[in-house]
């Protein structure tokens, strides 16, 4: 308990849950089955990261874990979770880069499901970037990519050159298509894309 006690006030804005099975050196922590919180200055919740195993580097001040699961709350709410192989916490806990068989689901969408192979967020930014075979599916379409950012609005941007399939009343795919960047909007469910000349514009709603 002393060592967690240590662990406590090195970093005075964790919140951290985890059973007492602590093995350090004098650079190096070793955590199983962590919990843990990080709050804002003004005491909201930002975002929690559970692990069965993680390390804690004292030199570097950063955590590294695996099998993670990270929720992301907006208002006291769980706005996203995500899972991942890895991570990383670093910066004074403000960047968290995930890697390895990445995927978020909205909790206002039960079917909106977002895949990547990396997923790097800095909590002082309102954009989440996301690299690597970027699938995002729901009961509407299927799009793809290879780099997507996410906004504070729910807008997910695919860079060119992204495919997207639309899917029909049956969930069939129905329409595959290319385009340069495209958009898609949790919140109204629509999608639109346009060419870099911006003559062309596109709004599709589901």
């Amino acid at each position: 308990m002393n060592k967690l006690c240590k662990l406590l006030i090195v970093i005075p804005f964790f919140v951290l849950g985890c059973t007492p099975n602590i093995i350090e050196n004098k650079v190096t922590k070793e955590i199983n089955n962590l919990n843990l919180n990080i709050f804002s200055n003004n005491g909201d919740k930002k975002y929690s990261i559970k692990s069965p195993y993680s390390t804690y580097n004292n030199f570097d001040n950063k955590f590294q874990f695996l099998e993670t699961t990270i929720n992301i709350f907006q208002e006291g709410k769980t706005k996203f979770i995500i899972n991942s192989d890895k991570a990383t916490l670093s910066d004074n806990n403000k960047v968290i880069e995930l890697e390895g068989n990445v995927k978020l689901k909205t909790l206002n969408q039960d079917e909106d499901n977002l895949f990547a192979d990396n997923f790097i967020w800095n909590i002082d930014e309102t954009n989440y970037l996301l690299t690597g075979n970027i699938k995002f599916e729901n009961k509407n379409v299927i799009l793809t990519s290879g780099k997507a950012k996410m906004d504070s609005n729910n807008i997910i941007e695919f860079f060119n050159p992204v495919k997207y399939i639309i899917k029909d009343i049956d969930n069939d795919n129905k329409y595959e298509i290319n385009s340069e960047n495209a958009y898609y909007n949790l919140n109204t469910e629509s999608m639109s894309f346009e060419a870099k000349d911006k003559r062309v514009k596109s709004i599709i709603y589901f």
